[in-house]
């Protein structure tokens, strides 16, 4: 099974972008749906984008919708989730995940849908 691994995390100043970018290790990430989810501190773990192995289909959180973009990079192999408008609230580990099988988009904001998770990369948003 193939291992996630995020980067691109970084600390911020509100209102500027970032790029984190999900890869594989030991595998590839052609033909798999992925998810990206975050946790901040004390909280639940939440949905936030996530696209199917085909990147026919894409699923976006209300809160992240005109802000954050969820894109396949096959040259390189990623699944890139670009967050713009940075605001304090978007601290959080931002967290892939991966599942074998068909994407139903209607399941996906559930975190225990996806069965492979990365390790998370830290965004901190502060002033």
């Amino acid at each position: 099974q193939v291992q996630l691994v995020e980067s691109g995390g970084d600390m911020v100043r509100p209102g500027t972008s970032l790029r984190l970018s999900c890869a594989a290790s030991g595998g590839t990430l052609r033909n798999l749906p992925i998810a990206w989810f975050r946790q901040a501190p004390g909280k639940e773990r939440l949905f936030v984008a996530a696209v199917s192995g085909s990147y026919t289909s894409t699923k976006y959180a209300d809160f992240a919708k005109g802000r954050f973009t969820i894109s396949r990079d096959d040259s390189n192999g990623t699944v890139d989730l670009h967050l713009s408008s940075l605001e304090l609230e978007d601290t959080a580990v931002y967290y892939c995940a991966t599942r074998y099988g068909v994407f139903n988009p209607q399941r996906a904001k559930n975190s225990d849908y996806w069965g492979q998770w990365g390790q998370g990369t830290q965004v901190t948003v502060s002033s």
